[in-house]
């Protein structure tokens, strides 16, 4: 495509290429997403199967359509009340097969997240309704440890700006993304502390409670990652992100674990979320609708089912994508 750029001297006029704005434009991307979770082994004499799958939604960063459930039993979209994710609730009363096989397809067009023009900031405060972001999870408890390692990174700063960066470059620099062994993955702020290594949970965890005990609202959200390869596979699992609250700004997007792994993109995961991904729920300690009888959720990804009121493990997943064009078979993973 051919750009022109017209120069008027005698006017003192400058006219920029026309698009030399698109080309710092967001990125996007177009794809399909299958969500399959499956119950198996049901338990002779079952008389009630409950089965909670996360229900994406449209928000400023993706278009998402449902464009299909396929439900042997009927089902229901309800939303919880503390965070208002979007849950697909079923239930089997008396279910005859020894399985549950419950699938949903999802066409999505996710935007890049970028707000990192800090430049823009203007006097303001923090509203009051940031205040269910300042308050501590099960697993990200503000204890007298968690405040200190806080002040102690913060030591100096004195804007909230300032503060943030700080604890996001302590947890790049501090955690390792290291899956190896156990005790990694569950968003434990006190694990990730002894540890220094886990997922991208333990590294938001970390990153969450240390803003939370300075007085910053953070909030953690999940989803699932695309290979930034464009085409088609199967995703093998989740993967979890941030956002803090910056007054007289907005949400700022943070992804700490993957500027881990991706040193030379530490600066651009400040203030950015890419177009890989998609998100599913917000927070943790989650209560479904209708209320499970097991513990609240520590985060809402994966299918969770309770037969006759108690929680059941025999529950496989699969999640797939394609990319908008992809022929069948072509880029494969």
């Amino acid at each position: 495509m051919i750009k022109k750029l017209l120069l008027c001297a005698s006017a003192g006029l400058l006219l920029v290429p026309a698009l030399a704005l698109a080309a710092d434009a967001p990125r996007d991307r177009a794809f399909d997403f299958t969500y399959t979770a499956r119950v198996s082994e049901l338990p002779a004499g079952a008389h009630k199967v409950d089965l909670w799958l996360p229900y994406p939604v449209s928000d400023d960063h993706q278009d998402v359509t449902v464009t299909a459930v396929t439900s042997p039993y009927p089902h229901e979209v309800l939303k919880e009340s503390k965070y208002g994710n979007s849950i697909l609730h079923i239930v089997a009363t008396d279910p005859k097969d020894k399985e549950i096989a419950v699938e949903m397809k999802i066409q999505v067009h996710r935007k890049e997240y970028l707000h990192n023009d800090f430049t823009n900031r203007t006097p303001g405060k923090v509203p009051a309704e940031m205040e269910q972001w300042l308050k501590p999870d099960r697993l990200v408890p503000l204890d007298d440890n968690v405040r200190k390692i806080a002040r102690e990174v913060t030591e100096g700063k004195t804007d909230d700006l300032a503060k943030a960066r700080a604890i996001y470059d302590y947890v790049v620099s501090t955690m390792s993304y290291d899956k190896t062994g156990t005790g990694w993955g569950n968003g434990d702020i006190k694990w990730a502390c002894d540890a220094k290594r886990g997922n991208c949970t333990d590294f938001h965890a970390l990153f969450i409670g240390l803003n939370r005990a300075v007085g910053i609202p953070a909030k953690f959200a999940i989803g699932f990652p695309l290979p930034p390869e464009h085409g088609e596979g199967e995703v093998g699992g989740y993967h979890c992100w941030a956002e803090f609250y910056l007054a007289g700004y907005g949400w700022v997007p943070v992804d700490a674990s993957e500027a881990r792994k991706h040193p030379e993109k530490k600066d651009y995961f400040f203030g950015a979320h890419d177009e890989n991904r998609v998100q599913f729920s917000l927070g943790r300690d989650i209560q479904l609708n209708p209320q499970q009888k097991g513990a609240p959720l520590n985060y809402f990804v994966y299918p969770y089912a309770e037969v006759d009121g108690q929680p059941f493990q025999k529950v496989a997943k699969t999640f797939l994508y394609k990319d908008e064009g992809t022929k069948t078979g072509a880029g494969g993973r």
